[in-house]
């Protein structure tokens, strides 16, 4: 059952769209404010978001850039449903890496349809991923674990995003933002958001994400080191959050992951011999 979190401040709007998702088989969850919600999204880690911009305390702006910054939540499918209509500011929403933007007074079956495009899309990628996860790598040395294979079976070429994802590739074990790579390629954090949304359809968090994610099962099916040290060695400084995105992308532990695949490499083996 998808977990869908309703961040709204208004009582009748958000009990109305609560009441029409469970109704929908979804399982739901609120909050009546932008720092509740952000807390909500930790702890719970729910398929979908969706989000007012007119909250009390933290506006809707400023909970998506949070979310994106950290690696638990910034994959996480994000709507806004606002009632700020002006072209900038749903260029403001979309630049920041919402996945889509409604405008109040938003009818609950235009609510509906964007929310299951976006776990269609996510679904997608996790296809994507699980095909991904089955490419056996080189043994990775000691400090450059991200392989030339690695790269060339993560990124797409692209001449206009070269350089955003060589940073990426030499950057992925160090903790660092959209406002980084941004940075680095002498863009500006919305520009470069706008860019690479245009070019690939995902946001630079989810390539440093996907990135991590392939040297991650890299580490984990060719070393013997543990789930704790492949966090620290593909740039997560809690592994915590490695073990949440993980599971994210790929339905179930680290531990579970190494374990099946090794085993599944072993009778393949097996039946070379």
């Amino acid at each position: 059952m998808k977990k869908i979190l309703v961040i709204e401040n208004q009582t009748q709007t958000r009990n109305l769209y609560l009441d029409c998702l469970k109704a929908q088989g979804f399982c739901t969850m609120s909050a009546e404010n932008g720092l509740i919600g952000i807390q909500r999204a930790k702890q719970e880690l729910p398929d979908l978001i969706t989000s007012a911009i007119m909250l009390p305390g933290l506006d809707g702006y400023s909970v998506l850039t949070k979310l994106r910054q950290n690696p638990s939540t910034a994959i996480i499918p994000f709507i806004f449903v606002a009632a700020k209509k002006r072209k900038a500011d749903i260029r403001r929403g979309m630049e920041l890496g919402a996945d889509d933007y409604l405008l109040k007074p938003c009818k609950v079956d235009e609510l509906l349809r964007a929310i299951t495009a976006c776990l269609e899309k996510r679904a997608i990628l996790e296809q994507w991923y699980n095909a991904q996860s089955q490419f056996v790598l080189q043994p990775p040395s000691e400090r450059d674990v991200a392989s030339e294979t690695t790269e060339k079976l993560i990124f797409p070429h692209n001449p206009h995003l070269s350089e955003v994802f060589h940073f990426i590739k030499a950057n992925f074990d160090q903790p660092i933002t959209l406002g980084d790579v941004a940075q680095a390629v002498d863009y500006s954090p919305a520009y470069l958001t706008s860019l690479v949304r245009r070019q690939t359809g995902q946001t630079v968090q989810n390539w440093i994400v996907q990135y991590r994610m392939a040297v991650a099962r890299s580490l984990l099916l060719e070393t013997s080191e543990s789930v704790e040290e492949i966090a620290a060695k593909v740039g997560y400084q809690n592994p915590t959050n490695f073990f949440r995105q993980f599971r994210q992308h790929h339905g179930t532990t680290p531990h579970a992951w190494r374990k099946t695949h090794r085993n599944t490499s072993a009778c393949l083996c097996r039946e070379l011999a």
